[in-house]
């Protein structure tokens, strides 16, 4: 039956057949990447094999038999899919259609990130005077809905005032994290992976700080971290922890980070800002 299921298709235009193979498989490539550590990875790669299973199983069998009712069945399943597809990926339809639209007002994007980055830095800042523990996650390329998932979902404009109402104790959400997707935030009391046990400069490392290094290593996120002891504002990307901010290197840095239509006031690195503090665990 697989030998003449080959032969029927090497009787088609082998040209037609490999650019449209080609174009399938770009398709399923952009998906896949958009999906990429979210929970609709999953269920989209469950969807494709269950459908490419019952295609074969359809040329090779029912059309070979005539096993007309079965492939009913299977047209029917096929709207059933698409209907449950439809609701399963809802958060990822939305958020492709948000990306479309950010690609026709570019310019318009660009403003609302200087918007909130200057909603950050201003809640940050806020917090770091009163010494109220924060951690904020700003996802970048690479999604982070497994650990999404198992926080408290949100769908907010991001304002200086919410941060600082979510990382105010008594408030319920106040001692994980924060995620931040392009101008909103998605979840609040999120749970990070932790890094191992360390120092920085010699001072032993929170476990915000422990967290901030562990979702960065791991993805391209930027996570800014203020310290409920001391006060004191870092962040991390990539692994590394940089310490005691002010908030003009950490609005510079954030707009060089997040768009390079963003202004800021003169160029900043990482590399300039070393720990001046010593001796008290951050």
């Amino acid at each position: 039956m697989l030998i003449e299921y080959f032969r029927r298709v090497y009787n088609y235009n082998l040209w037609i057949v490999a650019i449209e193979l080609f174009l399938i498989g770009l398709v399923v490539y952009w998906v896949v990447d958009f999906l990429e550590g979210t929970r609709g990875e999953r269920l989209f790669r469950s969807v494709i094999f269950i459908l490419i299973a019952g295609f074969l199983i359809l040329n090779l069998v029912v059309k070979r038999y005539d096993f007309v009712r079965l492939q009913y069945l299977y047209n029917g399943f096929l709207i059933l899919v698409l209907i449950l597809a439809v609701a399963a990926f809802q958060p990822e339809i939305r958020r492709a259609l948000l990306r479309i639209g950010q690609l026709r007002f570019r310019a318009t994007y660009s403003s609302r990130l200087v918007t909130v980055i200057d909603q950050i830095v201003a809640a940050v800042f806020d917090l770091a005077a009163a010494k109220k523990g924060a951690i904020i996650v700003i996802e970048r390329r690479i999604a982070l809905g497994e650990f999404i998932e198992n926080g408290i979902p949100m769908d907010s404009v991001v304002t200086a005032e919410l941060l600082k109402t979510i990382f105010t104790p008594p408030a319920p959400l106040h001692d994980m994290a924060v995620v931040i997707r392009d101008d909103r935030i998605v979840a609040a009391s999120v749970e990070l992976p932790m890094a191992e046990a360390g120092s920085v400069g010699g001072v032993e490392l929170g476990s915000r700080h422990r967290a901030a290094i562990g979702i960065s290593a791991g993805s391209d996120a930027l996570c800014i971290v203020v310290s409920e002891e001391t006060g004191i504002v870092s962040v991390a990307k990539a692994g590394n922890l940089t310490r005691n901010l002010s908030p003009e290197q950490l609005r510079n840095y954030l707009a060089e980070q997040l768009g390079q239509n963003v202004p800021a006031h003169g160029r900043f690195s990482l590399r300039n800002v070393k720990s001046a503090d010593t001796g008290k665990q951050v």
